[in-house]
């Protein structure tokens, strides 16, 4: 029987303190096997309750098969000292923190010197930050659902709203208790809080964006983070996109096509396999995509269910990992394949050596006149592989910001009638859609700004309408997040729209349509139109947007095709 299939007694050390470079002493729960002997170490770094069910379950499981695990709580969160200062690296921060607790934990008395990493979203960000420092004790990791700290608060240039604003809130209650909190502080904040809470969705409307007044003494960090625009170099300091030529560590990138951080998971794993600091750290990296959402990893986002094959442990996925890289265990882990897809629509797994794929054909679809608007669809389009003729007319669309589309993760089917639609013919056979998928937009707007918003959906023979990816773009950023440039009015320009990726294959019988809206909200913030500051103004306009389909404006999606 193989060490890590030994299932020990275990024992928890509380509130360890583990000594920073600047004097600051952060907290950590140590789950170790109550076993002789030095073991080897995961680390996983949050700013989250280390009594909650998952960090207990996953210390458990670890230490139950010969692991030292170690949850570390970040600074000014809990136990540990400092100030709260979400994965930013200005003077003491993620990444030093991160090197000093490998490092510590590489030499405790219970240690063998090789450390790993693990951990979902926030403690994935944490190990891209932490292996970007090169620590050298860290031998793996396993990020889950992570990115950049930009990624948290934009996404391609556009404010995360629900995302951003909600943690916020969420992590100011945590923060009351932290160790340095006074019961008069708890007092004083705690039923403010509370009732931010139970009112979130109407501070999702609150405006200016830069003033929420339930956090105005609680989470400077959060007024930090919206004062900087997205092309801001501010965002560097905590961008390990910006690293990857630092990060020398095997890793095990795990994604879901319905995680809002996908783009992240994806821009890592390429980086760091072209860019990685060695050629063995280029070799030794994996991908994983399933059909899962961040609110619950493991699953997809309900109502969806792509069959019991869709659902995995990711425990076991990472125990594996780590018995090789931090055992030596010969498990095969070096021929496993680079990457694992999930296949949705045919609901199996694939197997491939490189992302993107390279047996797909980039092939355009493209926006075509419909019959008009119905309760259904502001125009009942169509969508074809054939290019449009000379003379159709253009689409156009009024978007008030007082009244934004607003956010529905799975089905879109009752969104529709307020948006652009472009549906093809029910499929004769199936469409196999493997990689990035973009949009290519002619549009105008009678306003200086505006945000387009491109979805793919998977129209099933019953009606749902059933989201696959998308994506945004703020027309000022339309050339670059470094730079504005507004609009003229009823000037055409073309947009490139980053739609993420996927892997879905459109089933006979079912049809492909792509949606056009302006918002997303409140997963996105409304753009007022106006051009104004990011943040600073409370009072939109109207914009009547067009979207152009003919010969020489041939708006478009590009799909991966796999034949």
């Amino acid at each position: 029987m193989a060490q890590s299939e030994q299932i020990h007694e275990v024992q928890v050390d509380q509130h360890v303190p583990i000594p920073m470079r600047d004097g600051t002493r952060l907290s950590a729960e140590v789950y170790r096997p109550q076993a002789a002997g030095k073991w080897p170490v995961i680390v996983a770094r949050d700013g989250y309750d280390p009594s909650l069910a998952f960090p207990v379950e996953f210390g458990t499981f670890f230490s139950q098969r010969g692991y030292v695990y170690v949850i570390n709580n970040t600074r000014g969160t809990y136990q540990s000292e400092g100030l709260f200062f979400p994965m930013i690296d200005d003077a003491w921060g993620e990444n030093r923190d991160g090197y000093d607790t490998i490092e510590w934990a590489a030499h405790q008395p219970w240690s063998n010197g090789k450390v790993g990493m693990y951990g979902f979203s926030y403690t994935a960000f944490t190990q891209y930050l932490a292996a970007s420092t090169r620590p050298p004790s860290l031998k793996a990791c396993v990020p889950f659902f992570g990115s950049s700290v930009r990624e948290i608060v934009f996404q391609q240039g556009v404010h995360r709203l629900k995302e951003h604003r909600g943690w916020a809130v969420y992590m100011a209650v945590e923060g009351l208790q932290h160790v340095g909190t006074t019961n008069e502080e708890k007092a004083i904040y705690r039923p403010a809080l509370d009732k931010a809470q139970q009112a979130i969705e109407s501070w999702f409307q609150h405006l200016p964006l830069k003033d929420f007044p339930p956090l105005a003494d609680l989470a400077p960090w959060y007024f930090e983070h919206v004062s900087h625009p997205p092309g801001d170099p501010w965002w560097r300091q905590t961008d390990a996109r910006t690293m990857f030529d630092q990060i020398d560590v095997p890793m095990l990138h795990v994604g879901g096509w319905y995680d809002l951080y996908l783009n992240g998971t994806l821009d890592h794993y390429l980086g760091i396999v072209a860019q990685g600091r060695s050629e063995s750290c280029r070799n030794a990296q994996r991908l994983v995509v399933g059909p899962w959402h961040h609110e619950d990893a493991a699953t997809p986002p309900p109502p969806l269910d792509f069959g019991r094959d869709a659902i995995i442990d990711f425990k076991e996925t990472a125990l594996r990992w780590f018995d090789y890289w931090l055992k030596g265990q010969n498990n095969g882990v070096p021929a496993d394949p680079k990457v694992r897809l999930f296949l949705m629509g045919e609901n199996r797994w694939l197997e491939m050596d490189q992302w993107p794929p390279a047996d797909v054909t980039y092939t355009p679809i493209y926006l075509r006149q419909g019959t008009g608007k119905s309760e259904e669809s502001l125009n009942n389009g169509c969508l074809t592989f054939n290019l449009p003729s000379a003379a159709e007319q253009p689409d156009s669309y009024a978007y008030d910001p007082e009244n934004p589309i607003p956010f529905s993760e799975v089905d879109q089917q009752a969104l529709e009638g307020g948006l652009l639609t472009y549906t093809s013919a029910p499929l004769h056979e199936p469409i196999v859609v493997i990689g990035p998928v973009k949009a290519v937009l002619y549009a105008s707007s009678s306003a200086p700004d505006t945000d387009w918003l491109v979805r793919l959906c998977d129209v099933l023979p019953d009606g749902r309408s059933i989201r696959v990816c998308d994506g945004v773009v703020r027309a000022r950023y339309r050339t670059s997040l470094a730079s504005e440039a507004f609009m003229q009015p009823s000037e055409v320009y073309q947009f490139a729209i980053d739609m993420t990726a996927t892997a879905q294959t459109f089933l006979a019988g079912h049809r492909i349509r792509v949606d056009v809206t302006s918002s997303n909200f409140p997963w996105l913030d409304r753009n007022l139109n106006t051009g104004g500051p990011f943040g600073e103004e409370a009072v939109g306009q109207v914009a009547i947007n067009t979207i152009f389909h003919d010969a020489t404006r041939p708006s478009h999606v590009v799909l991966p095709v796999r034949r």
